[in-house]
């Protein structure tokens, strides 16, 4: 018999997290950024992972200025700042060496307060999940990511 998708993932080294479906059908994921938890939305079409910049403090990120504007969710050109060399856990997989974006969330939460949803701490995107080989399973709402 063929092994499923789970079997066979762990078989190959992956870990596994849940993911918690939205109202807004966003999955929401459980992280650890420099030793602190947080709330973050999966986005596979965000090219880079971004923390509000009101969790400054809250992750102990060493902001530095950056020229790149950010954009998405109807928000466009917004003034960024970088953080290198930060810790992620998510799950069992650890990555200390992750750049994270800095911007102004305040009209992802906006939008996710509208729809009764918890306001994020920030967004989990491209970069973290290339680097994991990450796999996502829609129908039984889990991440899989390489140890």
């Amino acid at each position: 018999m063929q092994p499923n998708l789970q079997e066979f993932l762990l078989q190959k080294g992956y870990a596994k997290v849940k993911l918690h479906l939205t109202k807004t059908n966003h999955f929401e994921i459980k992280a650890t950024i420099n030793g602190k938890k947080g709330l973050f939305i999966l986005d596979t079409g965000a090219s880079n992972s971004c923390v509000g910049f009101e969790a400054i403090e809250t992750f102990k990120l060493k902001a530095e200025e950056s020229i790149i504007k950010a954009a998405g969710a109807g928000a466009t050109d917004m003034d960024t700042k970088m953080s290198k060399r930060n810790k992620i856990k998510i799950g069992k997989w650890t990555n200390s060496k992750i750049v994270l974006v800095l911007f102004n969330l305040t009209h992802v939460n906006t939008a996710l307060k509208n729809h009764n949803s918890q306001p994020v701490d920030g967004i989990i995107g491209a970069d973290i999940l290339k680097k994991a080989k990450a796999v996502i399973d829609y129908e039984k709402k889990y991440l899989y990511l390489k140890l």
